[in-house]
């Protein structure tokens, strides 16, 4: 089953924007996310983000409803 939106942005909470792919990734790992949405963020296609919406709009298709 796909993460929701809601789990995508607990997995988030703190992030400092405009911010990296990379960065992402490790604090989603350090937010404690589950792997499949740390996967999500590693196979984004983009390298970095301006906001959640862009988060968001990389990963549609990997992530459910809230």
């Amino acid at each position: 089953m796909a993460p929701s939106v809601t789990e995508v942005q607990k997995a988030l909470k703190g992030a400092d924007y405009p911010a990296s792919r990379e960065d992402l990734v490790e604090l989603a790992e350090s937010n404690g996310a589950d792997d499949e949405i740390v996967e999500a963020l590693r196979d984004a296609d983009d390298d970095s983000f301006d906001g959640p919406d862009q988060v968001m709009a990389a990963l549609k298709g990997q992530v459910g409803g809230s």
